[in-house]
């Protein structure tokens, strides 16, 4: 295989394991995600379709752990031709003044500093050629979504700003929206929801790698 492979974090559902999927067997996958089951599945849904993954049952909260995955990459691969950051955490629902601090600190840590911390791990292993793809929600904006909304806007700040800071040697970095899936994210804060009207993720999937890579997806 000629091309570099594509790195997913929170790659063990949703959008994450349709992201990684769709991008076999033309590439390899980094697949990380704290689930390992759920990494399990998509290896042999990967395998299935000819293509293959690296899995690495990792949390993309732990420093030291994305410092030692990022070199590991740089001295097997020599870097990236693509990376989906897809790790999010769904704090509950809740009124603005009844924020529960462990909630604020999980999700400001999975959704905000992480993002932080691999930005600068990921760069270097991105060269002018390569894309890195982040995904807004509308759905942070609403009532009642302080804690997830707060730090997915921080999330995506962090990604328009490196977007915007990129020479001509960066890669191309992207934010997309992903129309409303069936992921249990969205379950969480929509439940009883009618799921069949929503997209499916591996069709999602596809559309957003088309709208971002065209034919190189």
């Amino acid at each position: 295989m000629t091309m570099k492979p594509a790195l997913v974090t929170g790659a063990s559902r949703g959008l994450g394991a349709a992201l990684a999927l769709a991008l076999a067997p033309g590439r390899h996958v980094i697949c990380v995600a704290r689930t390992v089951g759920g990494l399990e599945e998509l290896d042999d849904r990967i395998k299935a379709k000819g293509g293959s993954a690296t899995l690495a049952p990792m949390d993309v909260t732990k420093r030291d752990a994305m410092a030692q995955l990022c070199r590991s990459i740089h001295d097997r691969w020599g870097g990236l031709s693509l990376w989906a950051h897809t790790a999010i955490h769904a704090a509950p629902l809740t009124p603005a003044e009844h924020i529960d601090t462990k909630d604020w600190e999980k999700s400001l840590a999975t959704n905000a500093t992480a993002t932080a911390t691999l930005i600068p791990f990921v760069a270097p292993l991105l060269d002018a050629s390569a894309t890195a793809l982040f995904f807004d929600d509308p759905a942070a904006d609403d009532k009642f979504h302080g804690t997830y909304g707060a730090t997915k806007r921080a999330q995506i700040a962090l990604a328009r700003a490196w977007a915007k800071e990129a020479t001509s040697a960066a890669p191309a970095i992207r934010i997309l929206t992903p129309a409303p899936m069936p992921t249990a994210l969205r379950a969480r804060f929509h439940p009883g929801e009618e799921r069949a009207a929503l997209a499916h993720p591996d069709a999602e999937a596809a559309r957003l790698l088309s709208e971002a890579l065209g034919a190189t997806a």
